[in-house]
């Protein structure tokens, strides 16, 4: 089962990947992890991927693409995987389309956990962390048991540059630019399928293994 998961920043598409990763036993991939396996293990296209991030450039979507073919290519992707956090873009998408064709398979499913603007913000300036452990909390959905201190090493929690609603709505003005479309993209493919992300995390789990079969 090859899977591509969906959806705005914040839109928990992350964690239900995790979830998919585990029911199904296939592994959850996301370019930022790719990145950092191939740039540590010093390979040929993290050194070519390493160079734009050095520079605080964008990785071209040439790279992009090999690196993840590169890793869908390993032993345990045999049985298939769950992309998240690309495609980005329609030329990211196509380009997948070609290389996935020129193997001779495709994309099973295109998961959009589906969740609006104002449920995001909601979300996300509501999340705290702690930056000396890195555990995360949230003042409505997870709140620590002393306010603004973490349970686990008991130093103050913060709310992170990239959770403050300004740069959430920033975020989401890419989205809608860049990324958004994909869901046309995939849905002209018929492989999309759409969740309703504003429920309880059991509930769109639920929903999304009733539409993968299982």
């Amino acid at each position: 089962m090859k899977i591509i998961m969906l959806g705005a920043p914040g839109a928990g598409k992350g964690t239900q990947a995790e979830r998919i990763s585990k029911k199904y036993g296939i592994p959850h991939i996301s370019t930022g992890d790719i990145f950092r396996a191939n740039i540590k293990a010093g390979t040929e296209l993290g050194i070519k991927a390493k160079a734009y991030i050095d520079k605080g450039l964008l990785v071209p979507d040439d790279v992009t693409v090999d690196l993840v073919m590169d890793r869908i290519s390993q032993e345990d992707c045999k049985n298939g995987y769950i992309l998240d956090g690309f495609p980005r873009t329609i030329p990211q998408a196509e380009s997948l389309t070609e290389a996935l064709k020129a193997r001779g398979t495709s994309i099973d499913h295109a998961v959009d956990v589906d969740v609006p603007d104002e449920s995001i913000i909601a979300r996300m300036s509501g999340r705290r962390a702690c930056l000396t452990c890195g555990a995360t909390y949230h003042t409505v959905y997870a709140k620590p048991v002393k306010e603004g201190i973490c349970d686990k090493c008991g130093a103050s929690l913060v709310l992170r540059e990239d959770d403050k609603p300004e740069t959430v709505k920033q975020r989401l003005l890419v989205y809608h630019e860049q990324t958004k479309p994909l869901i046309d993209y995939y849905r002209r493919e018929n492989v999309l399928c759409t969740v309703d992300g504003t429920q309880d995390m059991e509930k769109v789990f639920l929903d999304i293994t009733k539409t993968l079969g299982a």
